[in-house]
């Protein structure tokens, strides 16, 4: 007999996320897994002008910021057949190579680490052997002994006082850490190191966009102008700062992140067998070396893979009607006149209609709707979206790069390549795509200092701003591969005006309820035949979730029924 076990919220994500799991001898029998928020931005854009739309949606989440506004600007370009010129498209590639740099480093280190690193027993740790043992896997400077026992000290205070601060609420001690203590004090060390680090790197964002979070865009190009001397623009100075920090960025993907993914990775290789769900792989492509129309030239190629049958890569056309639909049989949505069937995002509608329990409730009743998630399906599959799918669709479309990464890793491991399909594979590849993106980034860079030489300074197409060019009515899509997988907005626009906005992000395909079929997501679909050591300490469910790094805030998109505010925060000063 199979236990329900709930873990309501998962911490350390965007957004709220509940997982029900059934656990049996040991193992997950099976899983469900519901977005508990809702927010309607496709309802909010309704009636506002395209050109606006990118600011909107870049609230969409507070990480993923300048993804969603720069997936919204190639939408709404889509539309106005408008065609950006060559410096404001490596300008929008240098900032989406410092997003994924940022997200990918942040994400191992501040929301996945702890998942492998037990924090408490890195204070049994010998400084000494802690230097020898970081010093052998990277020329990393930062690894002296005096270095690893000043830390040690700082955090035995914070645990002898009973306050762990940011590492509070950890299943400290759980059997399902394997770590020595020498490792799980470097991982510790370099959590704090990556806190300062992060905030270096998205200068890049404050540069070209002006800020971060929420860097501006525009739609024809970037707002940014480029300058020779003028403290205002893009100068010499500021091009060659963003260089400097893109630099940095490399070396501390290099010396730091992946040597510590490697070095934990070889202590938990039993998870290359766990959490490979679906086995199905999609990827729309991105990073354009030229233009964004040519999906020849993307860094990250798009296909798709099913059955795990790396030999075979199916194309993706975001317009076909029968290729992207979603499906609201679990979800708490209506459609009109369509209960059952799905939508292309063109056709697609956002009405919610809430039937479940009311709280406080113990058990969501899976068997009807339960999430506030949609259900996206292509051509009728579950798939899987992010780093893996991007890593083994490179890998299956004979990419040397990805080649190169992914094999020299699996030789390292001394693992094969069906450990790929897992969660430990998961986690991989998105260390492995971050050492590509890194050098992307550089080749990004140095074109658009190319570029600049040879006298081009524009940044921006203007020509179909006004909305007295556009067509009566416009049909667009923008997509983009987001650091979390396959993102793409649909807009229809009617009389200058957005009649229907559709988002489709990586976590709905990643964690969205069962279809019609009964076939389950990603998330729910890797948790099955997970094990799980103390019922009461889930340790397990929270790798595999944190392995697909969710954002629930992308995926469900806060309005009542009717339209109305849920909450409105009013602050009164003098």
């Amino acid at each position: 007999m199979s236990t329900r076990i709930v873990v309501d919220p998962v911490t350390r994500i965007e957004g709220h996320l509940r997982i029900e799991a059934d656990v049996e001898n040991g193992k997950i029998k099976d899983a469900y897994s519901s977005g508990t928020m809702v927010r309607l931005l496709e309802e909010i854009l309704k009636g506002r002008d395209p050109l606006d739309a990118w600011a909107f949606v870049g609230r969409v989440c507070g990480v993923c910021t300048s993804v969603h506004s720069l997936t919204s600007v190639r939408c709404v370009e889509d539309a106005l057949d408008i065609v950006i010129p060559p410096n404001a498209e490596m300008v929008r590639n240098i900032m989406f190579c410092a997003q994924y740099m940022h997200d990918h480093v942040v994400h191992f280190y501040h929301l996945h680490a702890m998942d492998w690193v037990d924090v408490v027993n890195a204070l049994k740790a010998d400084p000494k052997k802690t230097s020898e043992l970081a010093q052998s896997i990277s020329n990393w400077p930062k690894s002296s002994p005096g270095y690893f026992s000043d830390l040690q000290k700082r955090i035995t205070k914070f645990v002898e006082s009973g306050q762990l601060g940011i590492f509070s609420n950890g299943y400290w001690g759980h059997p399902a850490y394997k770590l020595p203590a020498e490792v799980n004090l470097i991982g510790l060390a370099h959590y704090l190191e990556a806190l300062e680090w992060q905030k270096e790197i998205v200068k890049i964002h404050a540069i070209f966009g002006g800020k971060n979070p929420h860097p501006n865009f525009l739609v024809g190009g970037m707002a940014c102008s480029i300058t020779t001397d003028d403290v205002s623009g893009l100068n010499a100075e500021r091009l060659a700062y963003v260089g400097q920090l893109l630099q940095q960025g490399k070396e501390f993907i290099e010396q730091v992140y992946i040597p510590d993914l490697m070095a934990i990775a070889s202590f938990y290789k039993d998870w290359g067998a766990i959490g490979g769900g679906l086995g199905n792989y999609m990827v729309y492509g991105d990073l354009p070396w030229n233009g964004y129309r040519d999906a020849t030239s993307y860094k990250f190629p798009s296909g798709v893979i099913l059955d795990k049958d790396i030999s075979k890569v199916y194309d993706v056309d975001l317009r076909k009607d029968d290729e992207i639909q979603e499906f609201i049989d679990h979800s708490w949505y209506e459609y009109n006149g369509n209960s059952t069937g799905g939508l292309h995002p063109w056709k697609g509608e956002s009405k919610i209609k809430y039937t479940g329990p009311k709280p406080p409730f113990e058990n969501l009743d899976t068997t009807q709707k339960y999430s506030y998630l949609k259900t996206p399906r292509w051509k009728g599959h579950a798939v899987e979206v992010g780093p893996l799918a991007r890593v083994l669709v490179g890998y299956a479309r004979g990419r040397e790069e990805f080649k190169t990464v992914v094999d020299k890793a699996l030789t390292d491991l001394n693992i094969p390549v069906t450990a790929l399909f897992s969660t430990l594979g998961r986690t991989a590849a998105r260390g492995l795509e971050s050492i590509l993106v890194s050098q992307w980034g550089m080749d990004f860079y140095h074109q658009l200092l190319e570029n600049i030489k040879n006298g081009d300074t524009r940044m921006a197409d203007s020509t179909k701003r006004s909305n007295s060019k556009w067509p009566a009515k416009a049909l667009g899509v923008g997509h983009s591969e987001a650091p979390r997988g396959a993102l793409a907005h649909w807009i229809n626009i009617e009389d200058n005006k957005i009649a229907n906005y559709q988002l489709v992000v990586p976590t709905t395909w990643n964690a969205s309820p069962r279809d019609a079929k009964g076939q389950v997501s990603a998330y729910e679909a890797a948790l099955r035949d997970t094990p799980v050591a103390d019922l009461k300490q889930p340790l397990e469910i929270i790798r595999t979730v944190h392995s697909f790094d969710p954002c629930l805030a992308c995926a469900v998109h806060l309005y009542d029924e009717e339209g109305k505010h849920i909450n409105r925060i009013s602050v009164v000063g003098d």
